[in-house]
């Protein structure tokens, strides 16, 4: 097993490599750049920039550069731990990063705990309880949860709290509390605005999940090991955690490796919705204003998101499933 994470880790280097050299070209694809982005903003709102001023701009950014000589430029930086100036924002892009990321990490943990808090429990006793009224009623569930989009789930909710309560979710922290020092007060009003973001993606999520396990689970029941298992009076909730569960779960670590990025990305419009600050609204900002630097990195955060997430469903499922073994 220590051999296999390790050369799994070597490995990461390499790959991280082709990844910034694919996700530096998409970056280049659109037409124009931020000059463009920029001089374009500047007359909507009545101003001028002429040729001189434009090839300063370039010049100031490298942006007259070729692309190949561009991305090794800000390669080499990435490597000594520099990520360049966002054009943005006017700010380097590792004090933007150090200030989202955290934050947006932490509610996609947080909200993948949650949807299988909600998720594994629902499947199970689905599967369990298969055709009955309850399973009929957590399907339906799902499949509403499927079908309806984060940002609709989000506006509803939002609409539904101001009407009963009066209170307005919006923001990580409450006004008086935002430039405050971090204290317990603070991080209670925290967790009172961000129920609602990891209600949300934790509710679109578990629709899935719930569907995964409740078909692996129906799977496993009907063969001859638990039927064995049965016979010889083995109590039936000892049996169906001890045998089927651990067998059906295996679908659900597997995708660890997607699902956290995927939350990650998923949050983009529901924190913009809810004006929660996180990597969600800057990487949209960014794209949008072609910030090559800012978007470049936030795209080489969610990539090692994916790779330290499917490294981590590898390691888990060894672990929880005794028939896999890594030599």
């Amino acid at each position: 097993m220590a051999r296999f994470v390790l050369r799994r880790l070597l490995t990461l280097i390499p790959f991280l490599f082709l990844i910034s050299i694919v996700s530096f070209a998409v970056i280049q694809l659109p037409p124009g750049d931020f000059v463009d982005t920029y001089v374009r903003n500047l007359e909507v709102q009545g101003g001028t920039v002429n040729q001189g001023q434009r090839a300063a701009i370039e010049a100031q950014y490298g942006l007259e550069k070729p692309m190949y000589v561009q991305y090794g430029i800000w390669i080499d930086h990435v490597a000594h731990g520099d990520f360049g100036n966002s054009f943005l924002y006017d700010r380097p892009v590792g004090d933007i990063l150090k200030e989202r990321v955290p934050r947006t990490v932490g509610i996609a943990l947080a909200a993948m705990l949650l949807t299988w808090l909600i998720a594994v429990p629902i499947g199970i006793y689905s599967a369990l309880r298969q055709y009955s009224i309850w399973d009929h009623l957590f399907t339906f569930i799902s499949f509403v949860g499927l079908a309806v989009p984060g940002f609709l789930l989000a506006l509803v909710l939002m609409y539904v709290v101001y009407e009963k309560t009066g209170w307005l979710v919006t923001g990580m922290f409450s006004p008086e509390y935002r430039a405050a020092p971090w204290s317990v007060a603070k991080f209670v009003d925290m967790l009172k605005n961000l129920w609602l973001p990891l209600l949300v993606l934790s509710v679109t999520s578990a629709a899935g999940v719930i569907r995964v396990l409740r078909a692996s689970l129906l799977d496993e029941v009907k063969k001859q090991y638990v039927t064995t298992a049965r016979s010889k009076g083995m109590p039936e909730w000892k049996l169906v955690l001890r045998y089927p569960v651990r067998i059906a779960i295996n679908p659900l670590i597997s995708t660890i490796g997607w699902m956290l990025p995927a939350l990650v990305g998923g949050e983009v419009v529901v924190s913009k919705v809810l004006n929660i600050p996180t990597t969600g609204p800057v990487l949209l900002e960014a794209i949008l204003a072609q910030d090559m630097y800012l978007t470049g990195a936030l795209v080489m955060i969610l990539s090692t998101l994916t790779v330290i997430g499917t490294l981590a469903s590898d390691v888990l499922l060894a672990v929880v499933d005794p028939r896999i073994r890594y030599e």
